[in-house]
């Protein structure tokens, strides 16, 4: 199959309605940026993917590439376009893929780290998708190098979830209104992806009660409804989320285990939850008193980890009751079975806190989008984050209940803290449960834990029957020609031992006799012709 005839493959069919919507209002762009603003976990990337898929088809762009903020996202990306009979290079070096790929994935990170490489091979016809593109006006040099290098680019599509800042610099090719906020082409929020069913809704359930402290020489005790100064609401927070107090977050953890257990035991045997902790200390001991209330160890994910990614991969596809990650879990990590959380990180930027709400939303095919749960302190600033989310939903709710959910507390809109080194001493915490929004719409009657509860024998791991290995030819292009240079490398190396030669040289005369320029720009076609004529050096004579 032919670049044309395979970007050509695929279907547009069962493309939700704001998708097709999305990809109407595409049909009359023809140049400068264009916005979609959609939900996490509504499906930004499929119209992105049938845009790019329509365009190359009738030739009005000579190049793809899309950017986007991790490695990992990259794979992602080049995985959804298989399906869609494009085939992407992730983790691209440079815009220009090699033959029979269409168009490239790459990070911000490397446009930023060559940008000259990427603006040389960058055209005004190259159509540039920018992924989670908030990531832009939140790192100077990220924005700064994509917007100088894509400057020849007539088109950017730019797609975000949660299209605002948290500071004062914008977005790369965001419009914004006088009030600041991004003035999105076309709108999908997450109060429509629950009306639609798109997305899950999110039970917020904050906790309060008495915590204290040691303020150098002074003991301060204070619940979160007590106006302190920034300095003193900060050190209350981070009592709020110490786990040395049994009576505070290991508490908390008891009440989310319990909530956890009644989700595993109702109908949902491998749901799973997800404690966003301060930073590797911090989730280490998180993880210890996890053990203490689940009797079962949780998996444990940190940023320093190498293996980080395939401990994410290893927890989606397992039945695994419980993970502590500090920053791994963000965008494009899609964790479908996750239904409840706590909220034990210091962050609480608006920004971050919707990307944490963004994990726990996700949809699983053929179930019904039951809620999921997200334990926060009930700090101020957290308190008017939820309430901006419930907000959006309040109207979807009541269509579906009569009953009178209240107003929400008035709560002071004030500034992030910046994440300063707190000099202090948690004390005691003697902290429940307080209210969660929607609750009267989606109270099961868990009932909550009022002492430290008792270890609880772990459930059983569900494992899911293993899926049959895909075929070669059903291999995403850049999975299949990485399984083929690996093989090609083994190859060159067992005949170099043969000959007594080196590997370059070994390598030199294959691609001499088969007229390829190099290993790193071989088509796939290519490879399986070294690897043929290879094997017959090695095993000809011998068969």
């Amino acid at each position: 199959m032919t670049t044309e005839q395979k970007a050509g493959a695929g279907s547009a069919s069962g493309l939700r309605e704001w998708q097709q919507r999305a990809l109407a209002q595409m049909d009359s762009w023809s140049d400068g940026s264009f916005l979609i603003s959609a939900a996490p976990g509504a499906g930004k990337t499929r119209p992105a993917l049938e845009f790019a898929r329509r365009e190359l088809q009738r030739r009005a762009v000579d190049g793809l590439v899309i950017a986007c903020p991790t490695a990992p996202l990259t794979r992602q990306w080049a995985r959804a376009a298989h399906q869609l009979g494009l085939e992407l290079l992730p983790d691209a070096d440079s815009p220009r893929p090699p033959s029979g790929f269409h168009g490239v994935v790459v990070t911000y990170a490397r446009i930023a780290s060559s940008p000259r490489q990427w603006a040389a091979g960058t055209r005004e016809r190259t159509l540039v998708i920018a992924d989670e593109a908030h990531h832009l006006g939140e790192d100077l040099a990220w924005g700064e190098s994509f917007a100088a290098v894509f400057a020849q680019a007539s088109r950017w599509l730019l797609l975000s979830g949660t299209p605002f800042r948290s500071d004062a610099t914008p977005i790369p090719g965001v419009a914004y209104d006088a009030n600041g906020l991004a003035e999105p082409h076309v709108s999908y929020t997450y109060a429509d992806a629950v009306r639609d069913r798109v997305c899950r809704p999110v039970v917020f359930v904050t906790y309060d009660g008495t915590l204290s402290w040691r303020s150098g020489d002074d003991v301060i005790e204070s619940s979160f409804d007590d106006v302190l100064s920034s300095r003193e609401a900060s050190r209350r927070y981070r009592t709020a989320i110490s786990t040395e107090l049994p009576d505070g977050l290991p508490r908390i953890l008891g009440e989310a285990h319990a909530r956890l257990q009644s989700l595993r035991g109702g109908g949902h045997p491998d749901a799973g939850g997800l404690v966003i902790a301060a930073d590797s200390e911090h989730a280490r001991k998180v993880a210890a008193q996890l053990r203490a209330v689940a009797g079962h160890p949780p998996v444990v994910v940190l940023h320093q980890d190498a293996k980080a990614a395939q401990k994410l991969a290893a927890f989606t596809n397992s039945g695994e009751p419980w993970l502590v990650a500090v920053n791994m879990v963000s965008e494009g990590v899609d964790i479908p079975r996750l239904r409840v959380g706590v909220y034990a990180t210091a962050a609480k930027t608006p920004l971050i806190f919707r990307q944490i709400v963004g994990r726990f939303v996700r949809t699983i095919a053929g179930r019904e989008p039951e809620p999921s749960w997200l334990y926060i302190p009930a700090d101020t600033i957290l308190r008017d984050h939820a309430a901006n989310v419930e907000t959006e939903l309040r109207y979807i709710v009541r269509q579906g209940s009569d009953e009178d959910l209240g107003e929400l507390d008035e709560v002071e809109r004030v500034k992030s803290e910046k994440g300063e080194v707190l000099d202090f001493e948690p004390l005691s915490a003697d902290v429940a449960p307080q209210m969660s929004l929607f609750g009267p719409a989606f109270d099961d009657s868990v009932p909550t834990v009022t002492r430290r509860p008792a270890p609880i024998p772990p459930p059983p791991v569900l494992l899911p029957e293993p899926a049959a290995a895909p075929a070669d030819s059903e291999l995403p292009a850049f999975e299949r020609r990485a399984q083929l240079r690996a093989k090609r490398h083994r190859l060159v190396a067992d005949l170099a031992r043969d000959l007594r030669s080196s590997h370059k040289e070994v390598n030199a005369q294959v691609n001499r006799t088969l007229g390829i320029d190099s290993v790193d720009k071989a088509t796939i076609e290519q490879l399986e012709r070294s690897i043929a004529w290879l094997d017959n050096r090695l095993y000809g004579s011998k068969r």
